[in-house]
Protein backbone atom coordinates (compact mmCIF):
# COMPACT_ATOMS: atom_id res chain seq x y z
CA UNK A 1 0.00 0.00 0.00
CA UNK A 2 1.59 3.26 -0.66
CA UNK A 3 1.60 6.15 1.85
CA UNK A 4 -0.50 8.96 1.41
CA UNK A 5 -1.43 11.57 3.92
CA UNK A 6 -4.94 10.92 5.60
CA UNK A 7 -7.90 12.55 5.21
CA UNK A 8 -8.91 15.25 7.25
CA UNK A 9 -12.17 13.54 9.07
CA UNK A 10 -10.29 10.40 9.14
CA UNK A 11 -7.65 12.21 11.13
CA UNK A 12 -10.17 13.98 13.34
CA UNK A 13 -11.66 10.73 14.49
CA UNK A 14 -8.33 9.27 15.19
CA UNK A 15 -7.35 11.95 17.36
CA UNK A 16 -10.94 11.78 19.16
CA UNK A 17 -9.82 8.20 20.06
CA UNK A 18 -6.79 10.01 21.82
CA UNK A 19 -9.37 11.66 23.57
CA UNK A 20 -12.68 10.94 23.71
CA UNK A 21 -13.32 7.23 25.82
CA UNK A 22 -16.49 7.79 26.78
CA UNK A 23 -19.06 10.45 27.81
CA UNK A 24 -17.19 11.33 30.75
CA UNK A 25 -14.49 12.23 28.29
CA UNK A 26 -16.40 14.49 26.80
CA UNK A 27 -17.74 16.33 30.05
CA UNK A 28 -14.20 16.46 31.61
CA UNK A 29 -12.91 18.44 28.08
CA UNK A 30 -16.03 20.60 28.34
CA UNK A 31 -16.10 21.64 32.01
CA UNK A 32 -12.57 22.26 32.00
CA UNK A 33 -12.47 24.28 28.91
CA UNK A 34 -15.70 26.32 31.12
CA UNK A 35 -13.12 26.87 34.42
CA UNK A 36 -10.47 28.33 32.08
CA UNK A 37 -12.96 30.46 30.82
CA UNK A 38 -13.42 31.77 34.55
CA UNK A 39 -17.00 30.16 35.38
CA UNK A 40 -18.48 30.54 38.71
CA UNK A 41 -21.56 28.58 37.90
CA UNK A 42 -21.44 25.17 35.42
CA UNK A 43 -24.70 23.19 34.77
CA UNK A 44 -24.53 19.47 33.20
CA UNK A 45 -27.15 17.67 31.97
CA UNK A 46 -27.15 13.76 30.68
CA UNK A 47 -29.67 11.95 28.86
CA UNK A 48 -28.83 8.24 28.61
CA UNK A 49 -25.70 8.13 30.31
CA UNK A 50 -24.04 10.73 28.38
CA UNK A 51 -24.56 8.92 24.60
CA UNK A 52 -27.98 10.97 23.77
CA UNK A 53 -26.81 13.92 25.13
CA UNK A 54 -24.31 15.91 27.04
CA UNK A 55 -24.90 19.84 27.91
CA UNK A 56 -22.47 21.86 29.77
CA UNK A 57 -23.84 25.58 30.33
CA UNK A 58 -21.21 28.07 32.16
CA UNK A 59 -21.40 31.85 32.82
CA UNK A 60 -17.55 32.39 31.53
CA UNK A 61 -15.99 35.14 29.24
CA UNK A 62 -17.66 33.11 26.69
CA UNK A 63 -16.47 33.33 22.85
CA UNK A 64 -16.95 36.01 20.12
CA UNK A 65 -18.98 34.70 16.85
CA UNK A 66 -16.12 35.82 14.60
CA UNK A 67 -14.06 33.01 16.89
CA UNK A 68 -16.23 30.42 16.78
CA UNK A 69 -15.37 28.81 13.44
CA UNK A 70 -11.81 28.79 14.71
CA UNK A 71 -12.55 27.43 17.92
CA UNK A 72 -13.75 24.26 16.16
CA UNK A 73 -10.84 23.37 14.03
CA UNK A 74 -8.09 21.60 15.31
CA UNK A 75 -5.12 23.00 17.40
CA UNK A 76 -6.94 26.30 17.40
CA UNK A 77 -6.38 27.39 21.28
CA UNK A 78 -6.11 31.04 23.39
CA UNK A 79 -4.54 29.30 25.72
CA UNK A 80 -1.05 29.05 24.75
CA UNK A 81 1.15 30.83 21.93
CA UNK A 82 4.64 29.98 22.19
CA UNK A 83 7.30 27.41 23.59
CA UNK A 84 7.60 29.13 26.64
CA UNK A 85 4.03 29.03 26.98
CA UNK A 86 4.10 25.31 26.99
CA UNK A 87 7.08 25.12 28.97
CA UNK A 88 4.35 26.41 32.04
CA UNK A 89 1.07 25.80 31.11
CA UNK A 90 -1.35 27.50 34.18
CA UNK A 91 -4.74 25.80 32.30
CA UNK A 92 -6.33 23.16 32.45
CA UNK A 93 -6.73 22.82 28.45
CA UNK A 94 -4.01 23.66 26.40
CA UNK A 95 -3.91 21.39 23.20
CA UNK A 96 -6.77 22.89 20.88
CA UNK A 97 -8.22 19.48 20.20
CA UNK A 98 -11.30 18.43 22.53
CA UNK A 99 -13.64 20.32 20.19
CA UNK A 100 -13.14 19.28 16.89
CA UNK A 101 -12.07 16.32 18.32
CA UNK A 102 -15.77 15.60 19.93
CA UNK A 103 -17.29 17.12 16.84
CA UNK A 104 -16.10 14.54 14.22
CA UNK A 105 -17.66 11.40 16.64
CA UNK A 106 -21.04 13.51 17.62
CA UNK A 107 -23.45 16.45 16.81
CA UNK A 108 -21.84 19.53 18.76
CA UNK A 109 -23.90 22.38 19.12
CA UNK A 110 -21.66 25.75 20.26
CA UNK A 111 -23.45 28.66 21.45
CA UNK A 112 -22.09 31.46 23.34
CA UNK A 113 -22.39 35.11 24.40
CA UNK A 114 -19.68 37.14 25.47
CA UNK A 115 -19.80 39.89 28.22
CA UNK A 116 -18.74 42.95 25.58
CA UNK A 117 -21.32 41.39 22.65
CA UNK A 118 -24.85 42.63 21.97
CA UNK A 119 -25.93 38.92 21.35
CA UNK A 120 -24.99 35.43 21.45
CA UNK A 121 -24.31 33.24 18.63
CA UNK A 122 -24.37 29.26 17.62
CA UNK A 123 -22.34 27.08 15.13
CA UNK A 124 -22.79 23.18 14.53
CA UNK A 125 -20.24 20.55 14.41
CA UNK A 126 -21.83 17.15 13.14
CA UNK A 127 -20.07 14.55 11.79
CA UNK A 128 -16.59 17.07 11.03
CA UNK A 129 -19.44 19.17 8.83
CA UNK A 130 -19.46 22.87 10.42
CA UNK A 131 -22.63 25.20 9.62
CA UNK A 132 -22.41 28.75 9.06
CA UNK A 133 -22.42 31.11 12.47
CA UNK A 134 -25.59 32.82 13.03
CA UNK A 135 -27.18 34.91 15.81
CA UNK A 136 -29.14 32.96 18.56
CA UNK A 137 -30.92 34.04 21.80
CA UNK A 138 -28.38 32.63 25.12
CA UNK A 139 -27.75 34.55 28.24
CA UNK A 140 -24.12 35.72 28.89
CA UNK A 141 -21.76 32.62 28.97
CA UNK A 142 -21.52 29.18 27.14
CA UNK A 143 -23.23 26.48 26.18
CA UNK A 144 -22.23 22.96 24.43
CA UNK A 145 -24.65 20.32 23.69
CA UNK A 146 -23.27 17.06 22.54
CA UNK A 147 -25.77 14.59 20.82
CA UNK A 148 -25.76 10.93 20.13
CA UNK A 149 -22.19 10.39 20.36
CA UNK A 150 -20.41 7.84 18.19
CA UNK A 151 -23.29 7.97 16.00
CA UNK A 152 -21.26 7.95 12.58
CA UNK A 153 -18.77 5.12 14.56
CA UNK A 154 -21.01 2.15 15.68
CA UNK A 155 -17.83 0.14 16.43
CA UNK A 156 -17.50 2.45 19.27
CA UNK A 157 -20.41 2.97 20.66
CA UNK A 158 -21.27 -0.96 20.95
CA UNK A 159 -17.95 -0.50 23.46
CA UNK A 160 -20.16 1.76 25.73
CA UNK A 161 -21.39 0.50 28.99
CA UNK A 162 -25.25 0.53 30.44
CA UNK A 163 -26.28 3.88 30.96
CA UNK A 164 -25.88 3.88 34.39
CA UNK A 165 -22.48 2.83 34.70
CA UNK A 166 -21.18 5.76 31.98
CA UNK A 167 -23.78 7.90 34.41
CA UNK A 168 -21.44 6.43 37.34
CA UNK A 169 -17.91 7.63 35.27
CA UNK A 170 -19.59 10.98 34.85
CA UNK A 171 -20.79 11.77 38.71
CA UNK A 172 -17.51 10.83 40.07
CA UNK A 173 -15.51 12.96 37.37
CA UNK A 174 -18.01 15.65 38.54
CA UNK A 175 -16.95 15.35 42.04
CA UNK A 176 -13.46 15.33 41.50
CA UNK A 177 -13.55 18.76 39.73
CA UNK A 178 -16.00 19.77 42.44
CA UNK A 179 -12.91 18.81 45.02
CA UNK A 180 -10.38 20.73 43.05
CA UNK A 181 -12.43 23.95 42.72
CA UNK A 182 -14.12 24.86 45.84
CA UNK A 183 -15.31 28.54 44.52
CA UNK A 184 -17.17 27.40 41.51
CA UNK A 185 -20.42 25.80 41.99
CA UNK A 186 -21.46 22.65 40.28
CA UNK A 187 -24.88 20.57 39.31
CA UNK A 188 -25.21 17.69 37.48
CA UNK A 189 -28.63 16.47 36.14
CA UNK A 190 -30.14 13.37 34.77
CA UNK A 191 -33.51 13.86 32.84
CA UNK A 192 -35.16 15.04 36.32
CA UNK A 193 -32.78 13.95 38.61
CA UNK A 194 -30.22 16.10 40.60
CA UNK A 195 -26.90 13.67 41.26
CA UNK A 196 -24.58 16.50 42.40
CA UNK A 197 -25.24 20.52 43.63
CA UNK A 198 -22.39 21.65 45.29
CA UNK A 199 -22.78 25.50 45.98
CA UNK A 200 -19.30 27.92 45.89
CA UNK A 201 -17.79 26.79 49.69
CA UNK A 202 -14.74 27.02 51.11
CA UNK A 203 -12.56 23.87 50.71
CA UNK A 204 -13.62 21.98 53.92
CA UNK A 205 -17.47 22.73 53.30
CA UNK A 206 -16.73 21.51 49.82
CA UNK A 207 -14.95 18.44 50.86
CA UNK A 208 -18.04 17.70 52.99
CA UNK A 209 -20.62 18.42 50.14
CA UNK A 210 -19.06 15.76 48.25
CA UNK A 211 -17.79 13.20 50.41
CA UNK A 212 -20.05 13.58 53.70
CA UNK A 213 -19.32 15.71 57.38
CA UNK A 214 -18.18 12.08 58.50
CA UNK A 215 -15.06 12.34 56.16
CA UNK A 216 -14.39 15.98 58.11
CA UNK A 217 -14.98 14.59 61.32
CA UNK A 218 -12.32 11.74 61.18
CA UNK A 219 -9.72 13.63 58.94
CA UNK A 220 -6.94 16.40 59.71
CA UNK A 221 -6.22 19.22 57.74
CA UNK A 222 -2.74 19.85 56.60
CA UNK A 223 -1.42 22.66 55.29
CA UNK A 224 2.85 23.23 54.26
CA UNK A 225 4.80 25.45 52.07
CA UNK A 226 8.47 24.92 51.25
CA UNK A 227 9.15 27.82 48.47
CA UNK A 228 7.40 27.49 44.99
CA UNK A 229 5.53 24.25 46.47
CA UNK A 230 2.77 24.22 48.79
CA UNK A 231 0.72 20.88 50.05
CA UNK A 232 -2.57 21.65 51.82
CA UNK A 233 -6.34 19.72 52.29
CA UNK A 234 -7.90 16.43 54.28
CA UNK A 235 -5.92 13.13 55.11
CA UNK A 236 -8.57 10.62 57.09
CA UNK A 237 -7.61 9.36 60.27
CA UNK A 238 -5.69 6.01 59.76
CA UNK A 239 -9.11 4.41 61.78
CA UNK A 240 -11.07 5.88 58.76
CA UNK A 241 -9.02 3.67 55.97
CA UNK A 242 -11.36 1.90 53.31
CA UNK A 243 -11.53 -1.47 51.78
CA UNK A 244 -11.10 0.08 48.35
CA UNK A 245 -8.79 3.39 47.19
CA UNK A 246 -12.18 5.30 45.64
CA UNK A 247 -11.70 8.10 48.03
CA UNK A 248 -8.30 9.15 47.07
CA UNK A 249 -7.97 12.59 45.10
CA UNK A 250 -5.08 14.65 44.18
CA UNK A 251 -5.17 17.56 42.50
CA UNK A 252 -1.63 19.69 41.12
CA UNK A 253 -2.51 23.13 40.40
CA UNK A 254 -5.82 22.99 40.35
CA UNK A 255 -6.07 19.68 38.14
CA UNK A 256 -7.44 16.54 38.84
CA UNK A 257 -4.92 13.55 38.32
CA UNK A 258 -3.80 10.01 39.49
CA UNK A 259 -0.36 9.92 39.44
CA UNK A 260 1.54 6.88 40.30
CA UNK A 261 4.80 8.94 42.25
CA UNK A 262 1.82 11.27 44.32
CA UNK A 263 -0.10 8.03 45.36
CA UNK A 264 2.89 6.29 46.60
CA UNK A 265 4.07 9.11 48.60
CA UNK A 266 0.82 9.64 50.43
CA UNK A 267 0.79 5.66 50.45
CA UNK A 268 4.11 5.75 52.37
CA UNK A 269 3.04 8.80 54.51
CA UNK A 270 0.43 6.15 56.34
CA UNK A 271 3.15 3.47 56.08
CA UNK A 272 3.45 3.07 60.13
CA UNK A 273 -0.25 3.00 61.06
CA UNK A 274 -2.17 1.58 58.55
CA UNK A 275 -3.73 -1.58 58.95
CA UNK A 276 -2.84 -3.83 56.16
CA UNK A 277 -5.20 -4.36 52.96
CA UNK A 278 -6.82 -0.80 54.09
CA UNK A 279 -6.13 2.10 51.62
CA UNK A 280 -6.18 5.94 53.13
CA UNK A 281 -8.86 8.44 51.89
CA UNK A 282 -7.17 11.83 51.68
CA UNK A 283 -8.22 15.29 49.73
CA UNK A 284 -4.93 16.67 48.65
CA UNK A 285 -3.94 19.93 46.62
CA UNK A 286 -0.25 20.22 45.45
CA UNK A 287 0.65 23.78 43.81
CA UNK A 288 4.03 24.66 42.44
CA UNK A 289 5.52 26.93 39.98
CA UNK A 290 4.43 25.27 36.53
CA UNK A 291 7.50 25.28 35.24
CA UNK A 292 8.46 22.82 37.72
CA UNK A 293 5.54 20.12 36.47
CA UNK A 294 4.85 18.43 32.95
CA UNK A 295 1.02 18.52 32.10
CA UNK A 296 1.73 17.20 28.58
CA UNK A 297 2.70 13.94 29.59
CA UNK A 298 -0.66 12.10 29.33
CA UNK A 299 -3.15 12.03 26.32
CA UNK A 300 -5.99 12.55 28.95
CA UNK A 301 -3.43 14.41 31.35
CA UNK A 302 -4.26 12.40 34.32
CA UNK A 303 -0.80 11.71 34.85
CA UNK A 304 2.17 14.69 35.38
CA UNK A 305 5.84 14.87 35.15
CA UNK A 306 7.87 16.50 37.67
CA UNK A 307 11.37 18.26 37.21
CA UNK A 308 12.62 16.64 40.80
CA UNK A 309 10.18 13.87 41.12
CA UNK A 310 12.16 12.43 44.18
CA UNK A 311 12.03 15.84 45.82
CA UNK A 312 7.84 16.13 45.81
CA UNK A 313 7.83 12.63 46.46
CA UNK A 314 9.72 13.14 49.68
CA UNK A 315 7.80 16.50 50.36
CA UNK A 316 4.95 14.82 50.19
CA UNK A 317 6.15 11.72 52.12
CA UNK A 318 6.98 13.52 55.13
CA UNK A 319 4.68 16.41 55.40
CA UNK A 320 1.90 13.63 55.85
CA UNK A 321 4.07 11.75 58.18
CA UNK A 322 4.58 14.75 60.38
CA UNK A 323 1.00 15.27 60.33
CA UNK A 324 0.39 11.80 61.46
CA UNK A 325 2.31 11.82 64.07
CA UNK A 326 0.13 13.67 66.22
CA UNK A 327 -2.19 10.73 66.10
CA UNK A 328 -2.11 10.07 70.07
CA UNK A 329 -4.32 10.36 73.03
CA UNK A 330 -5.50 14.20 73.52
CA UNK A 331 -8.50 15.23 75.59
CA UNK A 332 -9.73 15.96 72.56
CA UNK A 333 -9.13 13.58 70.34
CA UNK A 334 -11.17 11.20 68.60
CA UNK A 335 -10.66 7.67 69.85
CA UNK A 336 -8.73 5.43 67.60
CA UNK A 337 -11.84 3.07 67.31
CA UNK A 338 -15.49 4.42 68.18
CA UNK A 339 -17.72 3.18 70.76
CA UNK A 340 -20.63 5.64 69.72
CA UNK A 341 -22.14 3.74 66.15
CA UNK A 342 -22.83 0.93 69.00
CA UNK A 343 -25.36 2.83 70.73
CA UNK A 344 -27.33 3.90 67.90
CA UNK A 345 -28.47 7.45 68.17
CA UNK A 346 -25.82 8.25 71.00
CA UNK A 347 -23.91 11.46 70.51
CA UNK A 348 -21.24 11.70 67.73
CA UNK A 349 -17.53 11.68 69.42
CA UNK A 350 -15.45 15.04 69.85
CA UNK A 351 -14.78 16.39 67.04
CA UNK A 352 -11.23 16.83 65.60
CA UNK A 353 -9.47 20.32 65.68
CA UNK A 354 -9.17 21.25 62.06
CA UNK A 355 -5.59 22.96 62.86
CA UNK A 356 -3.31 22.65 60.58
CA UNK A 357 0.25 21.20 60.58
CA UNK A 358 2.00 24.42 59.40
CA UNK A 359 5.79 23.29 60.91
CA UNK A 360 6.11 27.06 61.31
CA UNK A 361 9.59 28.69 61.66
CA UNK A 362 11.12 27.22 58.26
CA UNK A 363 11.08 30.60 56.62
CA UNK A 364 14.96 30.95 56.67
CA UNK A 365 15.37 27.45 55.10
CA UNK A 366 12.91 28.45 52.47
CA UNK A 367 14.52 31.25 51.51
CA UNK A 368 17.52 29.42 50.81
CA UNK A 369 16.24 26.58 49.48
CA UNK A 370 12.80 25.97 47.66
CA UNK A 371 12.81 22.00 48.98
CA UNK A 372 13.87 22.62 52.20
CA UNK A 373 10.69 20.76 53.76
CA UNK A 374 12.34 17.77 52.42
CA UNK A 375 15.07 18.14 55.41
CA UNK A 376 12.65 20.42 57.39
CA UNK A 377 9.84 17.22 58.30
CA UNK A 378 12.47 14.57 58.40
CA UNK A 379 14.37 16.57 61.65
CA UNK A 380 13.10 14.43 64.70
CA UNK A 381 10.82 16.54 66.70
CA UNK A 382 11.69 17.25 70.41
CA UNK A 383 10.26 14.80 73.23
CA UNK A 384 7.07 15.83 73.98
CA UNK A 385 6.83 16.15 77.77
CA UNK A 386 4.30 13.79 80.38
CA UNK A 387 1.12 15.80 80.25
CA UNK A 388 0.47 17.29 84.00
CA UNK A 389 -1.47 14.95 86.50
CA UNK A 390 -4.67 17.18 85.81
CA UNK A 391 -4.52 16.38 81.96
CA UNK A 392 -3.75 13.32 81.48
CA UNK A 393 -6.09 11.92 78.37
CA UNK A 394 -5.97 8.28 79.09
CA UNK A 395 -6.77 8.89 82.78
CA UNK A 396 -5.50 6.04 85.48
CA UNK A 397 -5.47 2.89 85.57
CA UNK A 398 -7.87 1.12 87.28
CA UNK A 399 -7.57 -2.90 86.20
CA UNK A 400 -6.81 -5.64 83.76
CA UNK A 401 -9.29 -6.98 81.61
CA UNK A 402 -8.66 -11.20 80.59
CA UNK A 403 -4.95 -10.00 80.80
CA UNK A 404 -5.75 -8.03 77.60
CA UNK A 405 -7.34 -4.87 77.75
CA UNK A 406 -6.63 -1.56 80.62
CA UNK A 407 -8.92 -0.24 82.22
CA UNK A 408 -8.55 3.52 83.13
CA UNK A 409 -10.81 6.23 85.34
CA UNK A 410 -10.81 9.44 83.71
CA UNK A 411 -13.12 12.41 84.87
CA UNK A 412 -15.35 11.95 81.87
CA UNK A 413 -15.85 8.47 81.53
CA UNK A 414 -14.02 4.96 81.07
CA UNK A 415 -10.76 4.19 78.76
CA UNK A 416 -10.18 1.11 77.17
CA UNK A 417 -6.49 -0.31 76.35
CA UNK A 418 -4.97 -2.58 73.93
CA UNK A 419 -1.84 -3.13 75.99
CA UNK A 420 0.04 -5.44 73.19
CA UNK A 421 -0.78 -2.43 70.80
CA UNK A 422 -0.07 0.29 73.11
CA UNK A 423 3.22 -1.10 73.98
CA UNK A 424 4.12 -2.05 70.56
CA UNK A 425 3.99 1.54 69.18
CA UNK A 426 5.90 2.53 72.14
CA UNK A 427 8.73 0.34 71.59
CA UNK A 428 8.50 1.18 68.22
CA UNK A 429 8.97 4.93 68.15
CA UNK A 430 11.65 4.70 70.80
CA UNK A 431 13.59 1.98 68.58
CA UNK A 432 13.53 4.18 65.88
CA UNK A 433 14.33 7.45 67.91
CA UNK A 434 17.63 5.11 69.42
CA UNK A 435 18.30 3.98 65.85
CA UNK A 436 18.09 7.79 64.37
CA UNK A 437 20.84 9.02 67.35
CA UNK A 438 24.29 9.57 67.22
CA UNK A 439 24.87 6.10 68.18
CA UNK A 440 23.06 2.97 68.69
CA UNK A 441 22.15 2.32 72.23
CA UNK A 442 23.46 -1.41 73.54
CA UNK A 443 24.09 -3.32 76.26
CA UNK A 444 26.77 -5.99 76.28
CA UNK A 445 26.16 -9.30 77.42
CA UNK A 446 28.09 -11.48 80.00
CA UNK A 447 28.14 -14.57 77.72
CA UNK A 448 27.04 -15.09 74.06
CA UNK A 449 23.67 -15.89 73.54
CA UNK A 450 23.30 -18.63 70.90
CA UNK A 451 20.24 -18.70 68.46
CA UNK A 452 19.07 -21.56 66.45
CA UNK A 453 17.68 -20.40 62.95
CA UNK A 454 16.72 -22.15 59.66
CA UNK A 455 19.36 -21.66 56.94
CA UNK A 456 17.30 -19.15 54.94
CA UNK A 457 16.66 -17.37 57.94
CA UNK A 458 19.64 -16.93 58.92
CA UNK A 459 20.90 -15.63 55.39
CA UNK A 460 17.40 -12.95 55.53
CA UNK A 461 19.16 -11.86 59.02
CA UNK A 462 22.39 -11.49 57.82
CA UNK A 463 20.49 -9.58 54.56
CA UNK A 464 19.94 -7.08 56.89
CA UNK A 465 22.69 -7.43 59.31
CA UNK A 466 22.72 -3.42 59.28
CA UNK A 467 19.24 -2.68 60.32
CA UNK A 468 20.09 -4.92 63.14
CA UNK A 469 23.55 -3.05 64.09
CA UNK A 470 22.07 0.23 64.38
CA UNK A 471 19.41 -1.07 66.62
CA UNK A 472 22.23 -2.06 68.86
CA UNK A 473 22.44 -5.40 68.40
CA UNK A 474 26.56 -7.16 67.61
CA UNK A 475 25.82 -10.17 66.10
CA UNK A 476 28.14 -12.83 64.09
CA UNK A 477 27.55 -16.10 62.23
CA UNK A 478 28.38 -19.39 64.01
CA UNK A 479 27.68 -21.56 61.35
CA UNK A 480 24.81 -22.04 58.30
CA UNK A 481 22.36 -22.25 61.22
CA UNK A 482 23.71 -20.46 64.34
CA UNK A 483 23.93 -17.22 65.47
CA UNK A 484 26.04 -15.93 68.33
CA UNK A 485 24.44 -12.53 69.87
CA UNK A 486 27.19 -10.18 72.27
CA UNK A 487 24.80 -7.38 72.28
CA UNK A 488 21.53 -6.50 72.72
CA UNK A 489 19.04 -3.18 73.32
CA UNK A 490 18.66 -2.36 76.75
CA UNK A 491 14.92 -2.32 76.08
CA UNK A 492 15.14 -6.87 75.53
CA UNK A 493 17.58 -6.95 78.32
CA UNK A 494 16.18 -9.24 81.24
CA UNK A 495 13.52 -10.47 78.43
CA UNK A 496 13.24 -13.51 76.24
CA UNK A 497 15.95 -12.37 73.74
CA UNK A 498 16.55 -16.17 72.02
CA UNK A 499 12.98 -16.29 71.36
CA UNK A 500 12.42 -12.70 70.40
CA UNK A 501 15.09 -13.06 68.00
CA UNK A 502 13.71 -16.36 66.33
CA UNK A 503 10.54 -14.44 65.74
CA UNK A 504 11.86 -11.10 64.26
CA UNK A 505 14.18 -13.22 61.53
CA UNK A 506 11.18 -15.93 60.92
CA UNK A 507 8.88 -12.73 60.38
CA UNK A 508 11.60 -11.20 57.91
CA UNK A 509 12.59 -14.13 56.21
CA UNK A 510 9.66 -14.27 55.12
CA UNK A 511 8.04 -11.14 54.31
CA UNK A 512 8.20 -9.33 50.72
CA UNK A 513 10.89 -6.58 50.29
CA UNK A 514 9.85 -3.06 51.07
CA UNK A 515 9.02 0.13 48.73
CA UNK A 516 11.05 2.18 49.90
CA UNK A 517 14.64 3.18 51.03
CA UNK A 518 13.48 3.40 54.71
CA UNK A 519 11.10 0.45 54.72
CA UNK A 520 13.57 -2.35 55.87
CA UNK A 521 14.97 -0.48 58.26
CA UNK A 522 11.19 -0.01 59.56
CA UNK A 523 9.92 -3.01 58.90
CA UNK A 524 13.04 -4.51 61.04
CA UNK A 525 11.93 -2.31 64.13
CA UNK A 526 8.19 -2.90 63.66
CA UNK A 527 8.80 -6.34 63.43
CA UNK A 528 11.41 -6.04 66.66
CA UNK A 529 8.60 -4.33 68.57
CA UNK A 530 5.74 -6.66 68.26
CA UNK A 531 7.80 -9.42 69.22
CA UNK A 532 8.79 -7.45 71.88
CA UNK A 533 6.35 -5.91 73.09
CA UNK A 534 3.68 -7.35 76.46
CA UNK A 535 1.83 -10.21 75.02
CA UNK A 536 -1.86 -11.17 75.98
CA UNK A 537 -2.12 -12.69 79.75
CA UNK A 538 0.59 -11.23 80.76
CA UNK A 539 -0.38 -10.02 84.63
CA UNK A 540 0.60 -6.15 85.07
CA UNK A 541 0.60 -4.34 88.18
CA UNK A 542 -1.12 -0.87 88.44
CA UNK A 543 2.01 1.05 88.62
CA UNK A 544 2.96 -0.93 85.07
CA UNK A 545 -0.47 -0.33 83.78
CA UNK A 546 0.22 3.72 84.76
CA UNK A 547 3.77 3.94 83.26
CA UNK A 548 2.25 2.83 79.81
CA UNK A 549 -0.89 4.74 79.89
CA UNK A 550 1.82 7.32 80.47
CA UNK A 551 4.25 6.46 77.72
CA UNK A 552 1.14 6.18 75.50
CA UNK A 553 0.42 10.07 75.96
CA UNK A 554 3.89 11.30 74.90
CA UNK A 555 4.26 9.21 71.87
CA UNK A 556 3.80 9.81 68.50
CA UNK A 557 1.40 8.11 66.55
CA UNK A 558 0.03 6.01 69.72
CA UNK A 559 -3.47 5.70 68.45
CA UNK A 560 -2.36 2.66 66.36
CA UNK A 561 0.16 0.18 66.76
CA UNK A 562 2.67 -0.53 64.06
CA UNK A 563 0.16 -3.07 62.02
CA UNK A 564 -2.41 -0.06 62.22
CA UNK A 565 -4.65 -1.28 64.76
CA UNK A 566 -6.32 0.85 66.98
CA UNK A 567 -4.68 1.42 70.53
CA UNK A 568 -7.63 2.83 72.86
CA UNK A 569 -10.90 3.58 72.65
CA UNK A 570 -13.33 6.31 75.14
CA UNK A 571 -16.95 5.57 76.83
CA UNK A 572 -18.09 8.78 78.26
CA UNK A 573 -20.73 8.68 81.06
CA UNK A 574 -23.20 9.84 78.99
CA UNK A 575 -22.64 6.65 76.94
CA UNK A 576 -22.47 4.83 79.86
CA UNK A 577 -26.23 6.15 81.12
CA UNK A 578 -27.42 5.71 77.87
CA UNK A 579 -26.21 2.13 78.01
CA UNK A 580 -27.98 1.69 81.27
CA UNK A 581 -30.94 3.64 80.05
CA UNK A 582 -30.33 6.16 82.90
CA UNK A 583 -32.26 9.82 83.06
CA UNK A 584 -34.84 8.21 80.86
Amino acid sequence: MPIRILPSELVDQIAAGEVIERPASVVKELVENSLDAGARRIEVDIEQGGAGLIRVRDDGCGIEAASLPVALQRHATSKIASLEDLAAIGTLGFRGEALPSIGSVARLRLVSHPAEAAYAAEIILEGGAMSEVRPAAHPRGTTLEVRDLFFNVPARRKFLRSAPTELGHIARLLERLALARPEVSFRLRSGERVLLDTPAADDGTRVAQVLGQAFIERALAVGHAAGPVRLEGWIALPTAARAQADQQYWFVNGRSVRDKLLMSAARLGYRDVLYHGRHPAYVLHLTLDPALVDVNAHPAKLEVRFRDSRQIHEFVLRVIERALAATQPSPAAVPAVGIAPLLGDAPRPPRIEAGRFDFAGEGERQSRSPWAVAAAVREPQPLVEAPAEAARPLGEALAQLHGIYILAQTPEGLILVDMHAAHERVLYERLKAERDGTAAVSQQLLEPLVVELKPYELDALLAERTAWERAGFELDALGPARLALRRVPPLLAGGEIVKIVQSVAEALGNEAPGHHLDAVADRFLGTLACRAAIHARRRLTLPEMDALLRQMECTERSNQCNHGRPTWTRLTLRELDQLFLRGR
